[in-house]
């Protein structure tokens, strides 16, 4: 079972999705223990391949291939696309984050009552499209996984959203499609430039077949290709990632390949697509100035799909920046440090000072989204043993904590219908426990020590520090985050929860009551978990640790 775990990881929501679409119209009140007990399975399955995961091998783990797509191009070569998945310190960490706020949101969905025939179907689909993200090991793979998600999101957002649901929706579809089509351009060239090594030996008539492929057919090929001297007939181009990211997979003189002479604007061509690939993922993360789709879609989505936007989806573009940006152009990210570090910066400072100006519980919490990934960005800009596991602790961390974030949101609006901070005051009286599960996640969004996003922001912070090639004022500005992120949230957790008892709509008071038993069940456990990963940060660390400084020594 194990040579399979990870399509089964990846099937089993597409599955349910599936059936959910079969469901019979009379039944349609059961697609809610449909989708959790799928997503139950989900999670228990996230946890059978973590026991399996040996932290201290860096490489990929319960890896699988299979040949999917073998397509003769005539002079072009053969483009050869494989089913090809896996999972290492890099993608472990958030493959569990995933199978977790997934989880979290399928239950928050609990009350959804309007087209669930529609509703569960398209979160379904969205789930398996997210972790085949996390798990795919070739472009083209990644790249349609990528693709499967904008469409669930969009309708989430559009069908079951606010009132202006279909601006935020369509503000949503047209950023992130811009975005993949930039990536799509520079799949493009890669395409151009790369080939699969050992399949071609095979194609050039060098070996029999794969299996018999050796170093000195691999040191022939090399000298052909070094002298021209094999036929463009017989390369087999290919996505993998483990190629892509392999300087000697490149033909020489080829559009994208490290010794390209080619230039576009009086860029150097490689440049210019790490650069294009960077500004599609930005949008993902998302990076200002490409983040203003992000508060729109949070204050129209559904608490649910909030839960998830916020608490996985923006972490794809974190991973990509990590696996697919510096993977394939390391020495464009070395020389793009500052810059991107920079950007990192701008968006940790003017993302704080917006969520200080909101009057809207959501949209503040939106834009300190905004600010506590730009720490992922600045992390990954430093190149460094402690910048870039800080990064991936601080993408599991604001998954933990936006998540229980917009559960809270959720929580008063369903109540009352009414988000706006200034509306309340004293609501400890009516909703103690509410008060202290929000003060608690406050507490740990703003980086309390012995909370996860202490360990988080410190990791990325001190990797920033750390790298020689950043300049120490970006990191020492970047820390002016902290403070605003204090401000913000300690001011609206006086305005809203302290004081005497008041409402703005005096008639309405009688509907502040406190947490369900569902609600504490959903919020309880995302408290524990950020409290134990902020007192036990090895958890994380020790699976991530090995592939980073593996993945950093391969880089550079």
């Amino acid at each position: 079972m194990s040579e399979y775990l990870l399509t089964l990881l990846i099937a089993v929501p597409l599955v349910g999705a599936v059936l959910a679409v079969l469901w019979p119209s009379h039944r349609a009140h059961d697609l809610r223990t449909l989708t959790v007990g799928t997503l139950v399975v989900e999670l228990l399955l996230g946890g059978l391949v973590y026991s399996t995961f040996v932290p201290a091998d860096s490489g990929y783990q319960l890896a699988e291939a299979v040949d999917w797509i073998t397509l003769p191009l005539g002079s072009l070569g053969t483009v050869s696309i494989d089913y090809a998945l896996g999972v290492d310190g890099i993608s472990m960490p958030l493959v569990l984050l995933a199978v977790l706020v997934l989880l979290v949101g399928a239950v928050s969905s609990w009350e959804m009552d309007k087209n669930p025939r529609a509703y569960f179907p398209l979160y379904l689909l969205l789930s398996g499209s997210v972790i085949g993200c996390f798990l795919a090991k070739d472009l083209f793979l990644f790249y349609l996984f990528f693709e499967f998600m904008l469409l669930p999101m969009y309708f989430l957002i559009g069908l079951w959203g606010g009132p202006r649901r279909e601006y935020a929706a369509i503000k949503f579809f047209v950023y992130t499609f811009l975005g993949s089509l930039l990536i799509l351009l520079v799949m493009i060239g890669l395409y151009l430039s790369v080939i699969d090594p050992i399949e071609t030996v095979v194609a050039a008539g060098l070996a029999s077949d794969v299996g018999s492929v050796t170093s000195d057919h691999l040191f022939q090929l090399r000298e052909l290709l070094a002298t021209g001297r094999i036929a463009s007939v017989s390369l087999v181009h290919t996505f993998r990632f483990e190629y892509l990211a392999d300087a000697a997979n490149y033909l020489p003189q080829a559009l994208l390949s490290p010794d390209s002479s080619f230039s576009l604007f009086g860029l150097p061509i490689r440049l210019l697509a790490f650069w294009l690939l960077f500004a599609g993922f930005a949008v993902k993360l998302p990076v200002v100035p490409v983040h203003t789709w992000l508060p729109d879609a949070h204050v129209e989505a559904p608490t649910p799909v909030s839960v998830v936007l916020a608490g996985i989806l923006l972490k794809i573009g974190g991973y990509g920046f990590i696996r697919i940006v510096d993977g394939f152009f390391p020495a464009e990210a070395l020389h793009s440090a500052v810059p991107l570090a920079v950007l990192g910066m701008i968006s940790i400072v003017y993302g704080g000072f917006n969520a200080l100006a909101q009057y809207d519980l959501k949209k503040m919490i939106a834009y300190s989204s905004v600010s506590h990934m730009g720490f992922v960005l600045l992390g990954i800009a430093s190149l460094t043993p402690e910048g870039i596991n800080g990064a991936i602790y601080q993408m599991v961390s604001h998954g933990i904590l936006s998540a229980m974030l917009f559960l809270l949101a959720g929580v008063i609006y369903d109540r009352t219908h009414d988000r706006r901070i200034d509306h309340y005051r004293g609501l400890i009286g009516p909703m103690p426990r509410y008060t202290v599960l929000t003060g608690v996640a406050f507490f740990a969004s703003l980086g309390l020590p012995g909370f996860s996003g202490f360990i988080g922001e410190l990791f990325t912070l001190m990797g920033a520090f750390r790298a020689g090639t950043l300049p120490v004022w970006i990191p020492a500005l970047s820390t002016l985050g902290i403070v605003l992120a204090a401000a913000y949230f300690l001011w609206t957790l006086q305005r809203m929860y302290f004081g005497p008892l008041w409402y703005r709509h005096d008639q309405q008071l009688s509907l502040l009551s406190d947490l369900t038993k569902r609600e504490i069940g959903l919020l309880l456990p995302l408290a524990l978990l950020a409290f134990l990963l902020g007192i036990l940060p090895g958890l994380l660390f020790d699976i991530s640790g090995p592939t980073v400084e593996a993945w950093l020594e391969n880089l550079l």
